[in-house]
């Protein structure tokens, strides 16, 4: 049995808790929120981002950072990604050297272009960084709904350890080396899912869903490969997979921010909406930023970086994006003749 520390009460923080949980370990879930932790406590069950899901008795919910810190084999840290550094940085005076962090959020760092590992790196630079992604809504894992993931570390021990903990019957565990191609896939994706959620809005079908996971996932492999990704991070569960579970599920808030704008509703009336927060709008900025850096083509995120900070019209979006010029869909791919 392994002694855990949950930072982060969100619906996603909670479902690994419980899984955790069910695992055998003992779980102590931080939240920021004194309101949070006691509705918690009390209530055993989060009523509003994961109604329904009964958390049992011996899970322990604090406010206190330090009590879920210290004395953890590791933890997991669960904040929305725009809060992934600031939190990591009050970690900090807990922290012991060599302590295992597996991030659960994507994100990118607009001001930097860092992956949340990079950040929690540069803030606890004496811990053991690790990621878990992949095709994972936490309103099924809290269920206990069949799902496969894959934790990605710098050492292979590391991964393997973590595997162990997580893994059971309804929760499939792989791992990789390729930290870097997991957070990209899995932060962009976020980003063409709001083009997915908007075309859904606006009324649009399954052969434009089925175009732009597509072709998003072209940009994706494109800008990450540039940046020192693995291909296969993108043509796997993090990659192709996170992409279309985030695109098509009704537990998607990027999916759903992006329809409720399809519909004729702002940025932030769609946010306000949701009422969780959407990483891809977050994300949104640094990818187009890392484009420009790489000297990468992403038509599709800077569209949706025009819709949702530029004021432009979605039909104009879509009508700019079919009217590009025409080319082979691979360019690699020789002519016979």
């Amino acid at each position: 049995m392994a002694n855990v520390g949950v930072m982060g009460a969100g619906s996603w923080g909670t479902a690994l808790a419980l899984l955790l949980h069910k695992n055998g370990h003992q779980v102590t879930v931080w939240s920021i929120n004194q309101e949070e932790v006691d509705m918690l406590s009390s209530k055993r069950e989060h009523t509003s981002k994961l109604p329904g899901v009964k958390l049992p008795e011996e899970m322990i919910f604090t406010s206190n950072m330090e009590e879920a810190i210290v004395g953890k084999d590791f933890l997991v840290l669960a904040v929305p990604s725009p809060f992934t550094r600031s939190t990591a940085r009050n970690m900090k005076p807990y922290v012991k050297e060599g302590q295992i962090i597996v991030d659960v959020a994507k994100g990118i760092e607009e001001a930097t272009l860092m992956t949340l590992s990079q950040q929690i790196e540069e803030e606890l630079p004496q811990a053991d960084v690790a990621v878990l992604s992949g095709p994972s809504h936490a309103e099924e894992v809290g269920r206990g709904l069949p799902t496969i993931v894959v934790i990605g570390a710098r050492r292979k021990k590391t991964a393997e350890y973590l595997q162990s903990m997580f893994m059971n019957e309804v929760f499939r565990v792989y791992t990789s080396p390729d930290m870097l191609g997991m957070e990209l896939g899995g932060s962009l994706k976020n980003v063409i899912a709001l083009a997915a959620g908007i075309a859904d809005g606006m009324g649009y079908g399954d052969n434009t869903k089925a175009a732009l996971i597509t072709r998003g996932i072209a940009e994706i492999a494109r800008l990450g490969v540039k940046m020192g990704g693995a291909i296969e991070s993108f043509t796997g569960l993090t990659g192709i997979g996170d992409l279309i579970v985030t695109c098509a599920s009704v537990h998607s808030r990027n999916r759903k921010a992006g329809y409720l704008m399809g519909q004729g509703k702002s940025m932030q009336e769609a946010m306000d909406e949701v009422q969780m927060v959407v990483e891809g709008v977050y994300s949104t900025k640094a990818a187009v930023k890392l484009g420009e850096k790489y000297g990468v083509s992403l038509p599709i995120i800077n569209k949706v970086n025009e819709v949702l900070f530029e004021g432009k019209d979605p039909k104009e979006a879509v009508n700019e994006l079919m009217l590009r010029d025409s080319k082979a869909e691979h360019t690699a791919l020789p002519w016979k003749e």
